[in-house]
């Protein structure tokens, strides 16, 4: 549905002597139909200005754009199609939405001022349409500045959705609401995604709105495209160290290839032992890796534990304990560094006192590291 090649969007640096910032380089992916796509990365990774590039509020150097069979930008066809004929929606981070007029007004607007303005009852159906899905057709009339946050939010929603756009691009849209509200908001921008079925791009810092929205995620830095797939991938399978840091919690211990074999399965030499891991792809004994391991595949144990056969295994000393009612969060000394896991509460093991833990040898990822 919407297919991007190659883009590459810069910004004039500061000082006019210096080459432009090359904000997005290389970016290529694509979107199916209907489905929830989201551009995530921290700051300044050119997600934003990957979205804006597909919006048309900013002219790309290089690259091609397409929604559905439309081709809306091409350097090589010297193709560009202005915003308001792309039949895209946006919503943005601060919602904009106008303080003068009702919530009715507000979703209006975008039908009143479009070159095909529909009749008067046609305008009325669909916003009232557009209200009901987001939950604010009993608040049609009222004043714009008088909604919670939420409320603003789906307001800025139905006012993008209203125009019935091949294509939704959300920017950021729960970063101004609270914890509590943000979550909330999450179930709810599922649901009208999932009920409406509008092909969806999403951009966020946050990786836990990623993981529980998207169907697939991209994740950027430093303008590129580093890693794409379901959240489910991204999350067990990291294919770089960037990945595997960015999205969740994870432990790392450097080391070497030891031996391996024709399944993708490896012994790696650490510092603090060897250990059984998988890779995505082909590596070479002796090749420097680094091992990711997340907190919640550490088993462990107040005695050396007898089921297992033994691989995986180690020994370290209580560093740190913190109770969260139904977990308990453990910093463990494991020579020189320290590893954190994630236990049952009934685990007793103070502060100061021996531990066992097991690595999941399906759950530690071997991951090449990239030359200094």
């Amino acid at each position: 549905m919407l297919k991007v090649t190659g883009l590459c969007t810069e910004y004039a640096a500061y000082d006019q002597r210096a080459k432009p910032v090359r904000a997005a380089q290389d970016v290529s992916f694509e979107v199916a139909e209907g489905s929830f796509f989201t551009l995530l990365g921290p700051s300044g990774c050119g997600k934003t200005t990957t979205l804006r590039s597909i919006a048309g509020l900013e002219k790309p150097v290089s690259g091609e754009i397409r929604v559905g069979e439309r081709l809306v930008y091409s350097s090589a066809r010297n193709t560009f199609v202005a915003p308001n004929k792309r039949n895209i929606g946006m919503v943005f981070q601060s919602y904009a939405i106008w303080p003068h007029m009702n919530v009715f007004q507000n979703a209006a607007f975008p039908l009143q001022v479009n070159g095909a303005r529909p009749g008067k009852k046609a305008i009325e159906e669909k916003v009232m349409r557009v209200l009901a899905a987001v939950g604010l057709d009993q608040l049609a009339g009222r004043e714009a500045t008088r909604l919670s946050g939420g409320q603003q939010q789906r307001l800025a929603l139905a006012r993008a959705l209203v125009m019935e756009p091949h294509l939704l691009l959300l920017d950021e849209p729960l970063s101004n609401l609270d914890a509590k509200l943000r979550q909330k908001m999450r179930f709810e921008l599922k649901r009208l995604q999932s009920e409406l079925g509008v092909t969806t791009v999403y951009v966020t810092h946050d990786q836990s709105e990623a993981l529980a929205l998207s169907h697939e995620i991209a994740v950027m830095n430093e303008g590129r495209i580093v890693q794409i797939g379901s959240p489910r991938d991204i999350y067990d399978a990291p294919r770089s160290r960037f990945v595997a840091d960015f999205v969740g919690t994870t432990n790392f211990l450097e080391g070497e290839i030891a031996a391996g074999s024709d399944d993708g399965r490896y012994t790696v030499r650490t510092g603090v032992g060897e250990f059984s891991a998988q890779a995505i792809g082909m590596l070479r004994t002796g090749d420097p890796i680094v091992l990711s391991v997340r907190p919640e595949d550490i088993q462990l144990f107040e005695r050396r534990p007898e089921q297992h056969d033994g691989s995986n295994i180690c020994e370290g000393i209580v560093e740190a304990r913190v109770f969260l009612g139904e977990c308990v969060d453990f910093g463990i000394k494991l020579g020189a560094q320290t590893l954190f896991a994630r236990g049952h509460p009934s685990l007793r093991a103070a502060v100061g006192e021996p531990i066992f833990l097991r690595l999941n040898p399906e759950k530690c990822i071997a991951l090449a590291e990239a030359p200094h």
